[in-house]
């Protein structure tokens, strides 16, 4: 099922326009984008998860990758939208800034603190911090932000919609680096 989220963001997507779903699991948000007529890329760390992608969205570019242990497998590729959903992996922000064109949005969705009371994830690297998401996402338009408590299933979540303005990201406004 389709991010509610994602839906509701999805519009800043044009027809012909690149997206890249990191961490797409089995393509629920690839298929979306695919059936507007973006040009999408598909990046997991599963070869069965892509293989399902390849089933229902064969246009698809399906690239797999540890993108925790090696090297990001897109450098110097940029793309109109990133979409991020119960994905968090810190280390990866200026990564995923950094794939934005001009103009771009990043649409991203994870977990939150608090999860760890109604389920996992529950451990504190796989969650952020109270408006964690606006700080790592400085230097950005931010569209909308919302965190709290959602249900069915129950769960914490942060969410964000943000775009990269022109002349933005210039060196004095870089995203927070993280160490390992």
């Amino acid at each position: 099922m389709v991010s509610e989220w994602v839906s509701r963001w999805a519009h800043r997507a044009a027809h012909g326009q690149a997206i890249l779903d990191v961490a797409c699991g089995t393509g629920r948000h690839v298929k979306l984008f695919v059936d507007m007529g973006c040009t999408v890329t598909a990046l997991d760390i599963s070869s069965e998860a892509l293989q399902t992608v390849a089933t229902h969205s064969p246009n698809a570019r399906r690239v797999q990758a540890d993108i925790e242990n090696a090297p990001w497998p897109l450098d110097g590729e940029t793309f109109d939208v990133v979409v991020v959903t119960n994905y968090l992996w810190r280390p990866l922000f200026p990564k995923l800034l950094a794939s934005l064109k001009e103009g771009g949005v990043l649409i991203y969705e994870t977990f939150a603190v608090g999860n760890e009371t109604v389920g996992k994830p529950s451990r504190s690297d796989f969650l952020l911090k109270s408006k964690e998401l606006l700080s790592l996402c400085m230097g950005l338009h931010i569209i909308a932000y919302e965190e709290g408590f959602l249900t069915a299933p129950d769960r914490f979540v942060e969410r964000i919609a943000a775009t990269r303005l022109a002349g933005k990201m210039s060196a004095s406004v870089q995203p927070p680096k993280f160490h390992l």
